[in-house]
């Protein structure tokens, strides 16, 4: 097959695509500290870091950090030690290790596990908060419910605003019901902290489709025109691979030897699946514009990822139709590469210097 070498523009584009790729897989956190935007930062088990600040994304302490975690991610979880604070503002924060300072946490859910050990004061403000484990300071949480398990042991005094729920027994000091604790702190914290995450994962989808646009500008033109003219078909070729390849991915994982090959298939699956999110959005969005006689792909992809985050701010009815979105777009892709293999392979082989075929 004839190789078409790439602009300097193509390039460029390319590398945008590297960095944005490689800034959404999980990592590990070997450096001494960590600062990152998006992506997942993991301490391993056995890793030892300074400290760890990082906006959106998720935050994973197997090990142990030497210092303070300041997250506002998706999800933090200290499963190893932190000899520092945390300070989190996440949609979900459990704590099933050990935290040697205090904790300050503003999330749509709290949990101190069983087993889990923080040596300074908790301070919460959330949707719901277990705790199963050991505070062994004094404990300040505002929260829709707050359920105290048979485990849990609170070693100073407990003030709280919401519903006390389970062991009242684990409080050693004093139980203070004061309804403003958490006012201001949950209820504000969670519309900005949704509305961030939401603002984010627009830019990175603006920016992979921006690539997929301008480095692939012909296969986009085909998205949207299998989109538009068999849209049945399509949708359900979209069902197939997105039930299909993880159960292909299963089998191969049986095998000790296809471990890694099922790993690696996963996170390419990932990323197609993200590509798809984005192709389903613009393709439909282009369509739609189309029919309105207006032919702009880079306002498509604008309007298409525009509404598919609104869609997903309406409960179950958004999700399904953003679903339906997605099997549009992965059929479309998965399509358009049968349709591209099979073009490359019918294609004839370029002729030699002396007039015979390539072989």
């Amino acid at each position: 097959m004839e190789r078409i070498p790439l602009s300097r523009t193509q390039l460029v584009v390319v590398a945008v695509l590297a960095v944005v790729v490689l800034g959404t897989v999980p990592i590990g956190a070997v450096a001494q500290s960590e600062r990152q935007a998006g992506g997942t930062i993991v301490v391993e088990e056995g890793e030892t870091v300074d400290e760890i600040e990082a906006f959106a994304g998720n935050v994973i302490v197997r090990g142990t950090v030497t210092g303070d975690v300041s997250a506002f991610a998706g999800n933090v979880h200290v499963e190893g030690e932190v000899r520092g604070d945390v300070e989190a503002a996440a949609g979900n924060v459990e704590i099933t290790g050990t935290v040697d300072g205090d904790v300050s946490a503003g999330a749509g859910n709290l949990v101190v596990g069983e087993g889990a050990v923080i040596g300074g004061s908790l301070d919460a403000g959330a949707g719901t908060v277990t705790i199963d484990g050991t505070i062994e300071g004094d404990a300040e949480i505002g929260a829709e419910t707050i359920r105290l398990g048979e485990t849990a042991s609170i070693q100073g005094d407990l003030r709280y605003g919401g519903t006390l729920e389970g062991n009242t027994d684990a409080v050693a000091g004093q139980i203070t019901e004061d309804s403003r604790v958490g006012v201001g702190v949950w209820p504000t914290l969670q519309p900005i902290t949704e509305w961030v995450f939401v603002a984010y994962a627009f830019v990175m989808n603006l920016l992979l489709g921006a690539v997929l646009l301008a480095v692939f500008p012909r296969f986009s033109d085909g998205v949207v025109r299998r989109v538009a003219t068999n849209p049945v078909r399509t949708g359900l070729a979209g069902l197939g691979v997105l039930v299909g390849v993880p159960i292909l991915l299963i089998a191969i994982a049986i095998t000790v030897l296809g471990i890694p090959i099922s790993v690696l298939g996963a996170f390419a699956f990932a990323l197609v699946v993200w590509i798809g999110v984005v192709y389903g959005r613009f393709a439909v969005a282009a369509w739609l514009l189309s029919a309105a006689g207006v032919e702009n792909r880079w306002l498509a992809l604008v309007v298409g990822l525009l509404g598919g985050a609104l869609l997903a701010r309406i409960p179950i009815v958004g999700g399904l139709l953003n679903l339906l979105l997605l099997l549009l777009g992965l059929g479309a892709l998965s399509l358009g590469l049968v349709a591209h293999r099979r073009h490359t392979r019918a294609s004839p082989a370029p002729a030699q210097p002396d007039g015979s075929a390539a072989e």
